[in-house]
C-alpha cells in the first residue's frame, strides 16, 4: 500500500511448532489510529512484537517507515527503583547524545504532554495504576517518535480511568501526527478511538475495516466477539 508506515506481507510465526501468526498480511497507513483485537492467544501481542523489531518472522516481510518507535507495554514496565522522570529519561539517556539540558526539556514536555509534571519526582510505588500507565506513555513519547505501539493500554484500570487513558492516545496521536498500533480487549475504546479495526483469529485477519463497518459486519467471527463482549474478555 502506497503511504503505509507498516505493512505485513504473508507473515507467518510460530513457537514450538504452533502456528501463531498464519500468512498475515495488513498495511497501517501514516498516521492512523490502528486497532488489534482478537481472543486470547490469536497473536495480537506478537503482531506488535514484530513490528517493534522483538521478534522476527518465519517467513513473509514486515516493512516499517520512519526510525524510531514508541512501545508502551502492558504493565507500564517502570523501573521501581527510579522515580517517574528518571524512568521517562532512560530512554535519551540510553539510545541518544543529547545534553542534560535538552533531556530535561524533553522529559518536561513529555511529563507536561500526560498529565504528570506534578508527578515527576515519585516512585512508581507512589502513584496509581493509571498514572503509572501515563508514565510509561511519557517515555513512549520521550523521543519523539513516529509510530507508537500500545500492548493492552487500559488493561487493570477502572472504566473512568481507561476512558481517560483512551482519550490521552487519541489526542496524542492527532497533535503528534503518529502512527498508533492499539491491542486491546476494549471493544468500546476501540471502536471510539480507532480509523480502523482488524480482528485476528487463528493468526488471521478475518476482519480490518473502519468502526462502523466492523460493528455493522454479519461475519460470524464479528458477531460472536460482540456476543462476548459484556462478559469480559473474548
Amino acid at each position: 500500500m502506497s503511504g503505509a508506515a507498516i505493512e505485513f506481507r504473508n507473515v507467518t510465526k510460530r513457537f514450538d511448532g504452533k502456528t501463531v501468526l498464519d500468512s498475515l498480511s495488513f498495511s497501517v497507513a501514516a498516521g492512523e489510529m490502528f486497532a488489534i483485537i482478537g481472543a486470547s492467544g490469536t497473536g495480537k501481542s506478537v503482531t506488535l512484537k514484530h513490528i517493534a523489531g522483538l521478534v522476527e518472522p518465519d517467513s513473509g516481510e514486515i516493512a516499517v517507515s520512519g526510525g524510531k518507535v514508541g512501545y508502551l507495554f502492558q504493565s507500564g514496565a517502570l523501573l521501581a527503583w527510579k522515580t517517574v522522570r528518571e524512568n521517562v529519561a532512560l530512554p535519551l539517556e540510553e539510545t541518544t547524545s543529547l545534553s542534560g539540558d535538552e533531556i530535561d526539556r524533553r522529559v518536561d514536555a513529555a511529563l507536561a504532554a500526560v498529565g504528570l509534571s506534578g508527578a515527576a519526582d515519585l516512585y512508581p510505588a507512589e502513584i496509581s495504576g493509571g498514572m503509572q500507565k501515563r508514565a510509561g506513555l511519557a517515555r513512549s513519547i520521550v523521543r519523539e517518535p513516529e509510530t507508537i505501539l500500545y500492548d493492552e493500554p487500559t488493561s487493570g484500570l477502572d472504566p473512568v480511568t481507561a476512558a481517560s487513558i483512551n482519550s490521552l492516545i487519541g489526542e496524542i496521536g492527532r497533535s503528534r501526527r503518529v502512527t498508533s498500533v492499539i491491542v486491546t480487549h476494549d471493544l468500546p475504546g476501540a471502536m471510539r478511538l480507532a480509523d480502523r479495526i482488524m480482528l485476528l483469529d487463528k493468526g488471521k485477519a478475518v476482519f480490518c475495516g473502519p468502526p462502523g463497518e466492523f460493528a455493522a459486519s454479519d461475519l460470524p467471527q464479528v458477531r460472536r466477539f460482540f456476543a462476548v463482549m459484556d462478559g469480559g474478555e473474548a
